[in-house]
């Protein structure tokens, strides 16, 4: 359950005292027992199998005639050792206003183009099913940005857009500069998402290449069955050579209700390197259970294939599994997820 409280800050110098209008404390807790098997077989336990384990502070203001003043302070940690990376706040961390006009904040938080369309990855973007499509490690791409400014748009008929621009702070402000936008629609069982983005040398792997990415995704849910797909392109130039090659990679998505607490979901990616023959497939299935409004049960089984060269894990395997000689990796995944 969120916990709401009363934050009260005092002023010793004039013994003044300011109210906030509500804190909440919330986050998740998500681990599961895993193995994943490649040229070896590794067993353990893995964070954040269908949501990603959080800790976050979250703060609004009522200045009056419509006015909100608001704040986030997200951070990630791990449950199966209880390390939280010194509980930074990268997750999200920005301070904003908003009203009828919509909302400006500033800080790091996720881009507008990627919530546009990542939403329509079956399994979420995290565990052993998920996509690689957003993995920064295996692609270079960040969903989120530092130093970043973003509009976010209120809901016209189903229409909103978000834009984001995060600077560079460098005496050349190119680089390590992010500029993106990112448009929705949701109408009834119909949505769709259209996103836009360009980095500037530094959020390649390498850091000597610029991205840049477009996608779109959709999904329509019939009630007994829920459809996704989505479609994302990155474009990689070498900022030395002026050489490119670009990431295609597209995904087909199913769920469906099972029972009053249960839904089973399906999903098919498939990536592909244009400079090159390399390419991978990889198929997820998984069953969520839920045993509450904030507890559920989840399992996942993933496999994939790499060809022709390609070199691509699951998200989130152990290191140590690697591939097949034939570029294959498979893993299960067994978890529970608790909410508060």
């Amino acid at each position: 359950m969120k916990k709401s409280l009363i934050a009260l800050a005092a002023v010793a110098a004039s013994g003044a005292a300011f109210a906030q209008s509500s804190v909440t404390v919330y986050g998740v807790v998500d681990t599961s027992i895993a193995v994943v098997k490649g040229q070896d077989s590794v067993s353990g336990m893995l964070n954040s199998g269908a949501a990603t384990s959080r800790l976050g502070f979250r703060g609004v203001e009522d200045l009056g005639n419509g006015l909100k003043a608001n704040f986030v302070l997200e951070g990630e940690v791990q449950p199966d050792d209880g390390t939280a990376g010194g509980l930074n706040f990268r997750r999200q961390s920005t301070v904003g206003l908003a009203g009828s006009f919509g909302e400006v904040r500033l800080g790091r938080a996720l881009t507008a183009s990627y919530n546009a369309v990542s939403r329509y990855d079956m399994f979420g973007t995290v565990g052993l099913g998920s996509t690689l499509a957003w993995n920064g490690t295996q692609t270079g791409y960040q969903n989120r940005s530092n130093n970043m400014i973003s509009y976010i748009s209120p809901k016209f008929s189903g229409f909103g857009v978000g834009i984001d621009y995060g600077f560079g702070e460098q005496q050349e402000n190119r680089t390590a500069r992010y500029a993106g936008i990112g448009a929705t629609y949701d109408n009834g069982p119909l949505s769709l998402g259209l996103g836009y983005d360009k980095a500037n040398n530094g959020l390649a792997v390498t850091g000597t290449e610029d991205l840049t990415t477009w996608q779109l995704g959709g999904s329509y849910d019939l009630s007994v069955v829920k459809l996704a797909a989505f479609y994302k392109e990155t474009k990689y130039k070498e900022i030395a050579t002026g050489d490119s090659e670009k990431l295609k990679t597209w995904n087909l998505g199913v769920s469906a209700p099972v029972g009053a607490a249960g839904v089973v979901k399906a999903a098919y990616n498939h990536y592909k390197l244009s400079d090159s023959s390399a390419k991978a497939q990889q198929f997820s299935l998984g069953y969520v259970h839920n045993l509450s409004k904030r507890t559920a049960l989840y399992s996942t089984y993933a496999f994939l294939k790499n060809k022709d060269g390609a070199a691509f894990t699951l998200n989130g395997a152990f290191a140590g599994a690697g591939l097949t000689d034939s570029g294959k990796q498979q893993g299960l995944q067994v978890g529970v997820r608790h909410a508060f």
